[in-house]
């Protein structure tokens, strides 16, 4: 394991980034953010890509970044008008997406700093981010005491572990926001196959936000259960595909228990050969093809990051749970702990 000085805050306050190798994948993450900002595995030929989008510098993350590789709280996706209860409190949130609260509000825990040190477990190298969330930050109850660990496996896969305790009863849901294209090109990802574990998905209204329904993905655009191209019948008449500009889903996984890794979804990239398999603790899986890049973001090596150039696999509880009690719970209560788990393992088809 590699640590330098990536960047500088405004405030002055420097950001270290760590770099894990291992002889097969290299990860390259940074403090602020808690970030992927590279991640290169190798194609059929054996030549290294970078499979993330991003940027080459610090500033890039600072700006108008949609949360490229970013660890997600303290609520990862949508709450309805940022407004929950809990034991009969009402609690207000930051409205950062329209009227709804997304991704943790206007300074979640992709725009803070968290403290990154050193770890490893049964010789795989790793990096731990700790970070405390005061009490009433960006409107959450109890302060939060977040603890996400990295792990580089020898085959190349990328662990990832969260933990977290509050000193109130509160909500969470943690992801990691990475968006993937396994062809380490400029081209759109519509051509990239996957297959979701998933019989079911949560419908959304106009504002993206759950109605409630688990409805069957039999017969509908979202039936990835067999493989499927991302651009298949991404541009059917469908009218959750039209609301959501193309998928922007949680998809209810088909779990045998609630607590061990499960397969979530597996993606091919003709091309390149590179394959990309997502295991979870997660009830649910939000597959997000991109639809809101548009050109105007240019990132890493002066890349333009047009329509599509990304998907997202984001691990989760449901958007939207605190309002809907037949969701599985997000509620951490002071004597419980928030332990959550998943795997992106790289390989060659």
């Amino acid at each position: 394991m590699e640590e330098s000085l990536f960047g500088t805050l405004p405030d002055g306050r420097p950001v270290q980034r760590f770099i894990l190798r291992n002889g097969v994948a290299e990860v390259e993450l940074m403090e602020y953010g808690a970030i992927i900002t590279r991640l290169l595995v190798p194609d059929r030929r054996g030549e290294p890509g970078d499979v993330v989008l991003g940027f080459d510098t610090l500033d890039g993350y600072l700006g108008d970044s949609p949360y490229f590789g970013a660890v997600i709280g303290r609520y990862a996706n949508r709450i309805a008008d940022g407004r929950f209860t809990l034991d009969g409190v009402s609690y207000q949130l930051a409205q950062n997406d329209g009227a709804n609260h997304l991704h943790g509000g206007v300074r979640g825990f992709d725009k803070v700093l968290w403290r990154g040190t050193a770890s490893s477990d049964d010789a795989r190298p790793g990096v731990t981010f700790t970070y405390e969330s005061a009490d009433g930050e960006e409107g959450y109850p109890g302060a939060l005491s977040v603890r996400v660990t990295y792990l580089l496996s020898a085959e190349g896969g990328l662990q990832v572990r969260y933990h977290a305790t509050t000193t109130r009863p509160t909500i969470i849901n943690l992801t990691q926001h990475s968006y993937f294209n396994l062809a380490a090109s400029a081209a759109d990802v519509l051509g990239h196959e996957i297959v979701v574990n998933a019989s079911r998905f949560t419908p959304v209204d106009a504002g993206l936000i759950p109605t409630g329904e688990l409805r069957s993905v039999q017969g509908t655009p979202f039936d990835f259960r067999l493989p499927a191209t991302i651009g298949a019948r991404i541009g059917e008449p469908d009218r959750q595909l039209e609301l959501a500009g193309g998928y922007d889903h949680n998809f209810v996984l088909d779990r045998k228990d609630d607590a061990s890794l499960a397969l979530a979804a597996r993606v091919i990239e003709p091309l390149s050969h590179r394959t990309l398999e997502v295991y979870t603790t997660e009830p649910g899986l939000q597959l997000y093809s991109g639809n809101f890049l548009d050109g105007s973001i240019v990132g890493k090596r002066g890349r333009r990051y047009a329509h599509r150039t990304g998907f997202c696999l984001e691990t989760q509880h449901f958007p939207d749970s605190p309002n809907h009690p037949a969701f599985p719970s997000v509620v951490l209560r002071p004597d419980e702990q928030y332990q959550s788990g998943s795997v992106y393992d790289f390989g060659v088809a």
